[in-house]
């Protein structure tokens, strides 16, 4: 009896605290804590380039924009992008460019559209697609781009620092930034 007693003088106080973006609500040690609320793998935390500049401490915005006025070409706007990116994802590894090191990059090939269309669901479900509609191209989609069909046969590969520290990493960069690629790769019409 006494135990209802006490439980009905109790006073219930309701206070509301704004939880900031990015922050979830937590009891830490028998304290509500506000801690951090990103993922903690990187493919998570990093879907937009946007995500990969929060990730590094960059403010988009400001750095890098079509606005900027800096009269780049898309390509080189998409370079600078694609380093940013590569850098987040790779979380503070750099190539030492010592024997033994693997250093991995994003795969892409150029398709006509009746090599799509006979491509098996097995051999697109690994793949992803996009137009090629906006680039001097007569292919379909961007689906490595070698420059040996020139009458010097010189192979182009992706630059060194565009390398990213694992096979899933580059695998999810070609992917997730396929449209920033294409705008580094491909040029425009």
């Amino acid at each position: 009896m006494n135990n209802e007693t006490n439980d009905k003088n109790k006073k219930v106080v309701k206070i509301e605290v704004e939880v900031p973006q990015g922050k979830r609500a937590e009891w830490v040690g028998g304290v509500l804590t506000l801690v951090d609320d990103a993922p903690r793998n990187v493919i998570e935390r990093i879907k937009t380039f946007e995500d990969a500049c929060r990730e590094l401490g960059i403010e988009a915005g400001e750095w890098i924009n079509d606005r900027t006025g800096l009269g780049l070409e898309p390509d080189a706007t998409a370079y600078l992008k694609l380093r940013i990116i590569c850098a987040a994802l790779n979380e503070g590894w750099k190539p030492k460019f010592i024997e033994g090191e693997f250093r991995y990059y994003p795969w892409f090939w150029l398709c006509t559209q009746d090599e799509i269309s006979k491509m098996d669901g097995q051999k697109k479900q690994g793949r992803h697609l996009i137009p090629t509609g906006d680039y001097e191209t007569g292919y379909a989609g961007l689906a490595s781009a070698f420059s040996i069909y020139a009458p010097s046969s010189a192979s182009a590969g992706i630059g060194s620092r565009l390398c990213l520290k694992n096979k899933a990493l580059a695998v999810y960069c070609g992917k997730q930034f396929i449209d920033i690629w294409a705008d580094f790769l491909l040029p425009r019409k």
